[in-house]
């Protein structure tokens, strides 16, 4: 893996950098082959918080976890719990469908958990819901209105003027984003 960190009202030391790329380098013992991407590591510094965010774009997989905390280290630590989770959970997934299809050998190396967290992340993945209804033509200013008035973090609409799907959400920062197809 190659490391791409930058800092935002921080200077990234060698001893932060060295800590970062340690933490992050344990990821690579989930995989059969050594991971040929590059990570971008985005470390900030704001009303005395430290905020963390990775991202590791692979072939079919993007790995992304972001973590605020006190302590610089403590978030990077975290944020790595985080990945590693998200590893597992697909590891299950694509496992779930390789059986399903035909015996095979893993996608990922070295299966630390036990079969009870590999049963835990199956039940994590249950759908527990199934939800139909009709997608109405309108803007996306009408769309966050509906997704206001449902308490919702997400709303799916037809747009009317692409008449294409698209999804508006409620960022974490409080803003809006709107998702269209390309």
């Amino acid at each position: 893996m190659m490391y791409n960190i930058r800092g935002e009202n921080i200077e990234v030391t060698p001893a932060i950098r060295e800590h970062v790329e340690k933490k992050l380098s344990k990821l690579e013992r989930y995989f059969d082959q050594e991971i040929n991407a590059d990570v971008h590591v985005n470390l900030k510094v704001y009303n005395n918080k430290q905020k963390i965010e990775v991202t590791i774009p692979m072939t079919h997989l993007v790995l992304r976890a972001e973590e605020v905390h006190d302590d610089l280290y403590a978030a990077a630590d975290l944020v790595v719990d985080k990945l590693e989770r998200q590893i597992r959970k697909h590891k299950t997934k694509v496992n779930r469908k390789i059986r399903e299809r035909e015996p095979a050998k893993y996608v990922f190396a070295n299966n630390v958990e036990s079969n009870v967290a590999v049963q835990d992340e199956e039940e994590d993945l249950e759908l527990v819901r199934n939800k139909r209804f009709d997608l109405k033509p309108m803007d996306s200013e009408e769309a966050i209105l509906q997704m206001n008035m449902l308490g919702h973090n997400f709303f799916v609409f037809t747009n009317a003027e692409t008449n294409a799907t698209n999804v508006v959400y409620r960022r974490k920062d409080g803003r809006y984003g709107l998702i269209e197809p390309n």
